[in-house]
């Protein structure tokens, strides 16, 4: 009986040993799964949060595009206009002074003679006038040409620099969403892996229950015996030796020797 109460005591506190480290090898993996599956949420709902700002962004950029355009349009439409109307004026007048020329020269030959002011000098001063306009006209013409090109070229660019942002941004949109699909991914494996750990945690402590209870009656069996054992076994080899010595004296082997003993 000894010998079975050594060796299951001796097994029991092995696989205690063994099971409270398992036990505390699974309470390490579940603190560190826990730890990585609140920093992967953290991490997707700050990702969460930055694609739904820039696709506020592309809203907004968006819609100052299409207010900027309407302002294009109707900037271009405007000169366009002006230009059209001074070009109308250009010919109106061009033709008006053409006419007053023809008119005034016809009427200098009707003229008396008298003293002639120096030669040209009237007719000077009033192609001056007329070509004065004129060319005020011509130079806001020109004025006008040069603003609408450079609005077509601001406008280009403007639109090359948005259509360059919403490229950009979807791109980054996009990586970002990849992102958040593979730790998702990884999330839902360290939650998988966590239940695991918890139900197998729940299992081993358990299982060391089992065998601090088993410990227990071990010991309520085995204690008396493991400290009785050697006072036993002493009585025992005195029991045995004295049966030795009673067959001796029975057999007259040493009955002389028992004699002088006693």
């Amino acid at each position: 009986h000894k010998d079975f109460c050594v060796d299951e005591l001796n097994q029991n506190q092995l696989e205690t040993e063994r099971k409270e480290r398992t036990k505390s090898d699974l309470i390490a993996k579940i603190e560190q799964l826990e730890s990585k599956i609140d920093e992967l949420s953290k991490a997707i709902e700050t990702l969460k949060a930055e694609i739904a700002e820039m696709q506020v962004q592309l809203k907004r950029a968006g819609e100052d595009r299409e207010k900027e355009n309407k302002e294009f349009q109707q900037t271009v439409a405007d000169q366009r206009e002006t230009q059209k109307l001074l070009k109308a004026a250009l010919s109106i007048l061009g033709e008006f002074y053409g006419k007053q020329k023809a008119a005034e020269l016809a009427q200098l030959k009707q003229e008396p003679a008298g003293p002639a002011p120096p030669p040209g000098f009237e007719e000077y001063k009033k192609s001056a006038a007329s070509g004065g306009v004129m060319s005020q006209i011509e130079q806001i013409i020109s004025d006008a040409k040069a603003m609408e090109a450079e609005t077509i070229r601001s406008e280009e660019d403007a639109q090359k620099a948005y259509e360059d942002f919403v490229k950009e941004t979807n791109g980054s949109i996009e990586a970002k969403s990849k992102d958040i699909t593979d730790k998702s991914e990884i999330k839902a494996t360290a939650e998988g892996d966590l239940v695991q750990a918890k139900e197998t945690k729940e299992a081993t402590m358990l299982e060391l229950e089992q065998l601090s209870t088993y410990n227990a009656e071990l010991h309520t069996s085995c204690d008396f015996v493991m400290k009785n054992f050697d006072l036993r076994q002493t009585a025992r080899d005195e029991e045995v030796e004295a049966l030795k010595q009673a067959k001796a004296i029975l057999s007259g082997a040493n009955f002389e020797g028992f004699l002088q003993g006693a």
